[in-house]
């Protein structure tokens, strides 16, 4: 073959991979097409978020490299046309992490309660005789008090080591900064093996080089919280796990926890591995970034009477999840999730596996509010949970329960927003409720102890004993009349 005869060739080449381009561009506009079709049914037929329909494409893509490599132009083109960056994308967006609220002072903060007799009492402040915590951690023995002086302490981390110790702010708050420092690279301060009772503190601010910079590591032992602020710290409170955690238990009252932010990852306000139980009272968990308010590991849990509500600037997943089971009773909580969340589900059991046998979610009394008219799970749990109750729970906006395990259901209600007071200012109680709203004994007297409710959240980080009997179902007996 001569030289002459090559454009002769070439023409007939240059029409094919032109014919090729068409094609493949035909392909692409026909799969965008029907995936745009696709998404557009599944908003009519499914409670889920775009973000968790996008996602799941990506999840099930990224099982097929081959057909990854031309739908992933695709659905890049769709994130780009709908506005809606993956996961990754987004955990990478800022989050505003405004300053702390005003520092507590005397009368705001929890009254101490008696030192043990022959208990040794130490004082930190700002005038001595001890002026830093860390000195305090090195000298209290088993079984004393320490007092810190309310104030601002800066870069005074510790670790723990007694037995038995109570530590208290007086006089008001005493605010932790972490400031770039943490102790043994885990928090500003680190509680092992030990029975702590800890009140009036507050931590701020604590990053570490792992991404697990808490304000708290509990690493063992008996912990007890009481009028604590976890603010703007990589994890709020972290435990550890089951290897040295199977007998500790961690009990949080009227404790405030917020904005929890980890850059490029989940920040949870409260992550909880595998121990003894947990129990959460009177608190309020708030602005979580792409983690979860509450998420617990725990063989037992009661989460009672507490506000767990994203709210306007908040990027919560999951705003209360037990990954691998165990016991949860929930009752009487204010639960919200705000318009564009990171997750559509609120309250979720088992989605890593179950770890504990007699796996079982009582959810009694509750008032949970999805914000997102894009809809959303109220309520999923996956298959393995011995037993799943919802009861004289009021359910606002749209939304779904999803259980592949048994759901038992009595007296629960769904209703839309203008059933509240003020929804906009999370005032969730009833506005003039009807007996169609009204509380339904809980029949089984095995459980009715447990699960009726004799205490109501009070804004902010508070209970208030109920006088009478619930009239109503949800979270709370006052209402606009």
């Amino acid at each position: 073959m001569t030289n002459a005869h090559l454009p002769k060739l070439r023409r007939p080449v240059r029409r094919c991979r032109g014919l090729i381009r068409l094609w493949v561009l035909a392909l692409v506009l026909s799969l965008s097409g029907a995936a745009l079709l696709l998404l557009h049914q599944g908003y009519q037929h499914s409670e889920k978020t775009l973000d968790q329909m996008l996602g799941g494409v990506d999840r099930r893509l990224a099982c097929h490299p081959v057909l990854a490599s031309v739908a992933q132009p695709v659905m890049n083109w769709i994130r780009g046309a709908l506005d809606a960056p993956a996961a990754q994308a987004r955990s990478c967006l800022p989050m505003a992490v405004p300053a702390p609220p005003p520092r507590r002072t005397h009368g705001e903060t929890a009254p101490p309660e008696p030192a043990a007799p022959g208990a040794r009492v130490w004082r930190v402040s700002p005038t001595g005789p001890l002026r830093r915590i860390a000195d305090a951690a090195k000298v209290a023995g088993d079984g004393d008090v320490v007092e810190i002086e309310a104030g601002d302490y800066r870069q005074d981390v510790t670790v723990w080591p007694q037995r038995r110790l109570t530590i208290r702010g007086v006089n008001g708050a005493a605010r932790l900064h972490a400031d770039g420092r943490v102790a043994e690279g885990k928090a500003i301060w680190v509680i092992r093996n030990g029975v702590f009772d800890i009140s009036n503190i507050d931590f701020i601010g604590a990053t570490a080089e792992d991404q697990n910079g808490a304000g708290i590591r509990f690493e063992g032992g008996q912990l007890r919280l009481r009028g604590c602020l976890f603010w703007g710290n990589q994890m709020g409170l972290l435990t550890g796990g089951r290897e040295t955690m199977a007998d500790a238990t961690l009990t949080i009252e009227a404790s405030e926890f917020a904005y929890s932010r980890v850059p490029g990852r989940w920040g949870h306000n409260l992550y909880v591995g595998s121990i003894a139980a947990l129990t959460v009272r009177g608190s309020y968990f708030h602005h979580a970034g792409v983690g979860h308010l509450i998420k617990s590991r725990a063989r037992h849990n009661t989460i009672a009477y507490n506000r767990l509500t994203d709210e306007p600037g908040g990027r919560a997943s999951y705003e209360l999840e037990f990954p691998n089971g165990g016991e949860a009773v929930v009752v009487g909580n204010l639960i919200q999730q705000q318009a564009g969340t990171e997750n559509g589900t609120m309250v979720s059991m088992g989605a890593e596996g179950y770890t504990w046998p007699g796996s079982a979610l009582y959810l009694a009394s509750n008032t949970i509010v999805n914000d997102d008219p894009d809809g959303g799970v109220f309520l999923a749990v996956a298959a393995g949970a011995d037993r799943v109750l919802s009861t004289n729970n009021l359910y606002v906006g749209p939304g779904t329960l999803r259980s592949k395990a048994r759901l038992e259901r009595r007296g629960d209600k769904q209703v839309d927003a203008t059933a509240l007071t003020q929804p906009s200012r999370f005032d969730y109680s009833l506005h003039r409720p009807g007996d169609d709203l009204a509380y339904s004994p809980v029949a089984d007297a095995d459980l009715a102890g447990r699960l009726t409710p004799r205490q109501e959240y009070v804004h902010p980080r508070a209970t208030s004993p109920l006088v009478n009997p619930p009239s109503w179902v949800g979270a709370l007996q006052r209402t606009a009349r």
